[in-house]
């Protein structure tokens, strides 16, 4: 059985709690919370459940496939999961997707509850449709009454419905059933008017409570009539035409010698044999699967019921209830009672799409959430949709921080394949040799450390969904090799292996360097990139779209507000100003950065950005400054990018105190590119 591990003992950490203990699919491995008077580590404690104050000592009870579920909220403990558990090969889990899964388990138990109980009681009805029925809850309220006993009480069941039997039959002996829990047969009872019945009263049952009872009765007074139509099969098939013509469940009948006597128009639909494959046929002619009823029946001269086969040509999956016809002790035939179970597959289906949606959620941004007003971004939009119904492969160019992941969610999305997983990959936040594995998955014994029996790739993992492919220039040339054979051949093969795996995935590429330049030097496969350029999208960088900085910023304000649980509104006119003569070389992304930084320095009660919450380097920005510092024309635009890029980095190395892969995160670029960047400007490294 898998294990989970939940992070944060909160009210939410506590009610996925109870659910897991509710499961039995899953047991809790542990509960983590710095705060030991947390009412989730109580309740573990109680449950004898381990409980750990740091998520580090909680995840080594782990292994393989088993989950973590995070319900902090916290951002940087949930990137921090995501890359142990990455590593790990564990399920990362957010807290609300967890609650979603177990409340669609529990739903899910609850729909085949209703079914099977409204199967047990149909199923009553059926077998004794041709006489009078009327039932009763545990309260003695009548809840059914049928034609029949309508016409013999003279009374109608929307009259009755609701009221007490005795109230209804003075006479009726139900609730004595309800107390004994024992039935009664062939009792003889009076009813309103004079008229003698014969009755059998019968328990209802729901596992071991009573809820209610059902009486079954014939009017005596046609009994005689009744006898002499029932002695022979001819009479009994009269009897039952009307019903079995009528139902909506397949009735199959056949003779003492098991030869097929009557089939009604539900029959043939649901196993799709005509009345000339089956009547006078033996009653093993209509099984594809399993062993006849009817033939059993006959044998035993006992009913059978709930008996799961397939039938007819199509191999229809249907339950079986088959009952014998007995006529003075002496058997003339069976009935059996055909239920087709596609309403269970109906449901099992439409769980499996809800857990497809949930998968969705990897992939959670739509075009809806991309703001601004730009022309140049509504014809970057425009492109991403025209883009997402195709198969084509898609290469999303653009500075770091303009949103270039926000648009690979959105195309996904917005493609057949959303219902289907969403995986991201940074090629340059990973060695060489671990994104190789990573990517393409490896074999048995590949490598020292390798996992027995091996494991999947991302692309595998991805098979009939989207894969996004962050920083493709940063890729090695091996690697640019590998990736053009997914992508001409629709396959790969596992590190240390042989055998060509055959998958189908959508690639959506992104860069935020000039590629034709790396293939100038050799760096970039020039095949490659006309496989991944056969639909490029520009994404505008904030300053060619300054007019969206508003819109932007206000997106932005919420999400912080949530995120720091404050109330700010608006930015003053001036802070608006600022903004806009910045030339944000780390696009939106940078912009978050700032809105953050000035949240956190204000007042709590403020609610409007002003200047002075601003960054230095904002705040003391003019854009006429901004433009006559960088417009000499003495020099060179690469001269020009190069003091702007060191500018930019030495700034972000002075904010994160010299630690550079906070410098990095804040540029928006890989650890990997931060070196080579820092290399290349001469930038000297502190440590």
């Amino acid at each position: 059985m898998r294990k989970a591990l939940i992070i944060g003992a909160g009210e939410g950490g506590t009610a996925i709690l109870h659910m897991i203990q509710d499961s039995s699919l899953i047991r809790v491995a542990g509960i983590v919370d710095k705060e030991i008077e947390r009412p989730g580590i109580k309740r573990a404690k109680d449950f004898g459940i381990p409980t750990f104050h740091d998520w580090t000592d909680g995840i080594g009870e782990l292994t393989s496939e088993d989950i973590v579920i995070d319900v902090t909220g916290d951002e940087n403990i949930y990137e921090s999961l995501q890359r142990e558990t990455k590593n790990r090969d564990l399920t990362l889990i957010p807290g609300s997707v967890a609650a979603l899964l177990f409340q669609l388990i529990r739903e899910k138990k609850e729909l085949i509850e209703n079914i099977r109980q409204h199967s047990s009681t149909m199923e009553r009805i059926l077998q004794s449709t041709s006489d009078g029925m009327i039932a009763i809850d545990n309260a003695g309220n009548v809840t059914m009454m049928n034609k029949q006993a309508e016409e013999m009480t003279g009374m109608r069941e929307v009259d009755v419905l609701g009221l007490h039997i005795r109230d209804v039959l003075p006479t009726s002996r139900l609730p004595r059933v309800i107390e004994t829990g024992e039935g009664e047969y062939h009792q003889r009872q009076t009813l309103i008017g004079n008229r003698k019945i014969i009755t059998t009263r019968v328990p209802i049952i729901d596992g071991e409570t009573i809820t209610g009872a059902l009486a079954v009765f014939k009017d005596v007074t046609d009994i005689q009539e009744m006898a002499e139509e029932v002695t022979n099969l001819k009479s009994i098939r009269t009897m039952l035409e009307a019903i079995i013509q009528s139902s909506e469940d397949a009735i199959s009948v056949v003779d003492e010698e098991g030869r097929g006597l009557i089939i009604n128009p539900a029959y043939t639909r649901i196993t799709g044999l005509t009345e000339e494959q089956v009547i006078g046929k033996p009653a093993t002619a209509d099984i594809s699967e399993g062993d006849s009823m009817h033939l059993k029946v006959l044998r035993t001269r006992e009913a059978v019921r709930g008996v799961r086969m397939k039938l007819g040509p199509q191999r229809k999956d249907v339950i079986v209830n088959v009952a014998p016809v007995l006529v003075d002790d002496e058997i003339k035939g069976s009935v059996g009672v055909v239920h087709d179970v596609s309403e269970l597959e109906a449901l099992t289906s439409e769980l499996e799409k809800a857990r497809k949606i949930i998968r969705t959620l990897e992939a959670q941004y739509g075009f809806k959430d991309i703001a601004g007003n730009a022309a140049q971004l509504h014809i970057a939009i425009d492109q991403a949709k025209l883009a997402a119904v195709t198969p084509a492969t898609i290469l999303l160019r653009g500075e770091s921080g303009t949103g270039k992941e926000l648009f690979a969610h959105a195309i996904h999305n917005e493609s057949k394949r959303r219902f289907n997983k969403f995986i991201r990959v940074n090629c340059a936040s990973l060695s060489e040799a671990l994104l190789e594995s990573e990517l393409f998955g490896y074999e048995d014994g590949a490598f020292s450390g390798a996992r027995r029996g091996g494991k999947k790739g991302l692309f595998e993992e991805a098979d009939k969904g989207s894969i996004f492919l962050d920083e493709i220039g940063e890729l090695s040339p091996k690697m640019q090799a590998k990736l053009l054979r997914v992508l001409q051949e629709g396959e790969l093969i596992r590190v240390g292996g042989t055998k060509s795996i055959q998958v189908d995935v959508r690639v959506i590429a992104a860069t935020n360097i000039t590629i034709e330049e790396k293939i100038e030097e050799g760096a970039f496969r020039a095949d490659l990139y006309y496989r991944l350029n056969r639909m490029p999208i520009t994404i505008p960088p904030l300053r060619e779209r300054i007019e969206d900085l508003e819109i932007l910023a206000g997106t932005i304000m919420i999400k912080l507000n949530q995120e720091y649980g404050r109330n700010v509104q608006a930015l003053t006119k001036e802070a608006v100003r600022k903004l806009k003569s910045y030339d944000w070389p780390g696009n939106v992304r940078e912009l978050e950065n700032v809105l953050g930084r000035a949240m956190i320095h204000m007042p709590y009660p403020a609610t409007e950005i002003d200047t002075i919450h601003l960054p230095e380097f904002i705040a003391a920005t003019d854009k006429q400054s901004y433009q006559n510092e960088y417009k000499r024309e003495s020099e060179t635009l690469e001269t020009i990018v190069s003091r702007a890029e060191r500018s930019a980095i030495e700034g972000a190395l002075n904010r994160s105190e010299g630690v550079k892969t906070k410098a990095a995160q804040e540029l928006g670029i890989s650890i990997r590119s931060l070196y080579y960047k820092m290399d290349k400007l001469n930038i000297p490294d502190a440590t």
